[in-house]
C-alpha cells in the first residue's frame, strides 16, 4: 500500500527526518518503488527502475544514520535521472533505438554529486529521441502521459522526470534544458523547473565542450528543493570548460519577501498567442506579487517570433552535427521530426549559423535594458496548456489571423540568453483542470533573487498540496 503523504514530502523534509532518525531511508525508498509501480503502467514516466540496487543503498544509508555516518544533504533521499544523461554501468538510450543498448562507463559531474550527497538513484526517466521535442514520445519507449489528464502529453523533453515528481515517486528529478526541456514539462505538470545560469551546473556529457545553450537543472515540487538540488550540484568541473566558479550555498528554505522586488511583466513576450486561461493565470500571479508588496510593471520586450526561428536553426544544426552519421542506417527507426530537423540542419551554411550570434546579441540588448531596471521578468511559460498525446512541435508553428504566433512553448528565447537563470512555477489551472506555469527570468548569474521571487509566489499561492488525481 502506497503512503501518499510520504510520497509528497519535500526532499528537505525527508532528509531532515532521516537525519533525526524519525524516518527510515528504507521506508522512503520502498514507498517510492510502490508508487512507481502504481503510476508507471499508465503514465510511462520511467524507462528503468533500479529496485534492488535502490533498496540496498537505502539499507546502507540507514546503517550510516544509526552509526552516525551521515553522507550529505540528500542522505537517503530518492531521485531520478533523465535517460538523456549518462549513468555509469546503466543503459542510457537517449530515447533512441540507435542507443538502445549503450552502457556508459562514467557519470557526469551532476550524477556524481547527487550520489556523493547521499541521494539514492531510483531510476531513469523517459525522454523523446535525443531530447528534441516538447512532447515526450520516442520510438523506443512510446508516449509519456500527463498525470492531470492521461490523454495529454507531459511535455518534453524531461517529461518522464516531471511525471516522476508530479506523482510523488521522487521529490526531485534531473532534467536537461536546451530550449525549455526542464521548464516545459514542469509547467504542464504543475511542478517547479529551474534552468540555472549557463555553466552553473557543469555538463560534461556533450560531444562539444563549447556548447552555449545546454543546461542541467532540477524538477521539484517546491522552490526550496530546487535550491537544494542547486546547492549540491553547482560548481566548476574541468570536464566542462564553460562551468562557473562555485557560489555560496543558498540558505534553505529559500526566504521570501516581495517588498523589495521590482518585476517586469510581459505575459506573451510580445508575439505569442496566449490561451485565455494561461493569460488569466499569468496576470493573477503578477497581481498576487503586487499585493504582497512587489512593484510589477508591464514592459515591451520588442521581440518577434524570429527569435524562435533562430533558436530552431541553432538546435537543428546541433542535431545534424552530432547525429547525422546515423541517418543512412537508422532513418526508418528514427522519429520523423528528428530526421526532418537533421536534414534542415545540414542545409545551414556556417556563415548563417555564425550570424545567429548577432541575432542573439540584439535579443540580449533588449532584455538587458529591462533587467537593468528590474530584478526579474515575468512571462507565461507555455502559451497553451498540455496538448493531446500524439502531437508534435511542428503542429504549433503558424500565426493566427492577427499575426500572433501560435507556438506552444515560450522557453527557447531564454536559452539564447543563456546566462540568465529561469524558473517556472505553477500559476494555476485551466477550466479543464490542467496546470499552467509562470516563467520568471532573473538577472545574469543571480539565482538567489530568482528563487526568492519564486518562493514569494509559492508562499502566497501554495501549490504543494495540489496533487494529480489517482486512477485505479
Amino acid at each position: 500500500m502506497v503512503d501518499n503523504e510520504l510520497c509528497f514530502r519535500s526532499a528537505i523534509d525527508l532528509a531532515k527526518d532521516i537525519r533525526e532518525k524519525t524516518l527510515s531511508p528504507v521506508e522512503v525508498v520502498q514507498n517510492a518503488l510502490c508508487k512507481i509501480e502504481e503510476i508507471n503502467p499508465r503514465l510511462n514516466g520511467f524507462c528503468f527502475v533500479y529496485a534492488d540496487e535502490a533498496i540496498d543503498r537505502a539499507r546502507g544509508a540507514e546503517h550510516d544514520v544509526l552509526t552516525g555516518k551521515l553522507v550529505g544533504p540528500l542522505h537517503g533521499v530518492p531521485f531520478a535521472i533523465k535517460d538523456f544523461t549518462p549513468t555509469s554501468g546503466k543503459r542510457t538510450t537517449l530515447g533512441s533505438k540507435i542507443f538502445e543498448h549503450w552502457v556508459p562507463d562514467y557519470d557526469p559531474p551532476l550524477v556524481d554529486r547527487l550520489l556523493k550527497a547521499g541521494g539514492i538513484m531510483i531510476g531513469k526517466t523517459t525522454t523523446p529521441e535525443f531530447a528534441h521535442s516538447s512532447f515526450t514520445d520516442s520510438p523506443l519507449w512510446g508516449p509519456t502521459r500527463n498525470p492531470w489528464n492521461p490523454s495529454c502529453t507531459a511535455g518534453g523533453s524531461s517529461g518522464g522526470s516531471a511525471v516522476a515528481v508530479a506523482t510523488g515517486c521522487v521529490p526531485i528529478a534531473e532534467g536537461s534544458d536546451a530550449g525549455g526541456s526542464i521548464r516545459i514539462p514542469a509547467a504542464l505538470t504543475g511542478t517547479v523547473g529551474l534552468k540555472p545560469s549557463f555553466g552553473r551546473i557543469p555538463m560534461g556529457i556533450l560531444p562539444s565542450a563549447f556548447d552555449s545553450i545546454f543546461h542541467f537543472g532540477p524538477i521539484s515540487r517546491t522552490v526550496s528543493d530546487a535550491g537544494l538540488f542547486l546547492n549540491v550540484t553547482q560548481g566548476p568541473d574541468d570536464r566542462d570548460i564553460m562551468s562557473l566558479p562555485a557560489t555560496d550555498p543558498m540558505d534553505l528554505p529559500i526566504e521570501h519577501c516581495a517588498a523589495d522586488l521590482r518585476l517586469a511583466l510581459c505575459p506573451d513576450q510580445g508575439f505569442f498567442a496566449l490561451d485565455s486561461d494561461v493569460e488569466i493565470n499569468t496576470q493573477q500571479s503578477a497581481e498576487a506579487l503586487r499585493r504582497a508588496g512587489a512593484i510589477v510593471e508591464e514592459v515591451d520586450l520588442g521581440w518577434t517570433r524570429q527569435i524562435v526561428d533562430d533558436w530552431f536553426q541553432h538546435w537543428a544544426v546541433y542535431l545534424a552535427a552530432f547525429f547525422e552519421r546515423h541517418l543512412d542506417e537508422w532513418r526508418e527507426h528514427m522519429t520523423p521530426e528528428v530526421v526532418r530537423m537533421i536534414e534542415f540542419g545540414q542545409t545551414v551554411k556556417a556563415t548563417d549559423f555564425k550570424r545567429l550570434e548577432e541575432a542573439r546579441t540584439k535579443q540580449w540588448v533588449k532584455l538587458q535594458q529591462i533587467l537593468t531596471n528590474y530584478d526579474a521578468l515575468l512571462t507565461a511559460t507555455m502559451a497553451l496548456p498540455a496538448p493531446p498525446v500524439g502531437g508534435k512541435d511542428s503542429d504549433y508553428d503558424e500565426e493566427d489571423e492577427t499575426g500572433r504566433y501560435r507556438g506552444l512553448d515560450m522557453t527557447c528565447p531564454f536559452n539564447f540568453v543563456s546566462q540568465c537563470p529561469v524558473i517556472t512555477v505553477p500559476s494555476g489551472f485551466t477550466r479543464e483542470g490542467l496546470p499552467t506555469g509562470l516563467q520568471i527570468v532573473g538577472r545574469r548569474y543571480d539565482e538567489s533573487t530568482l528563487l526568492k521571487t519564486a518562493a514569494t509566489l509559492e508562499s502566497i499561492n501554495p501549490w504543494i498540496d495540489s496533487r494529480p488525481p489517482v486512477w485505479p
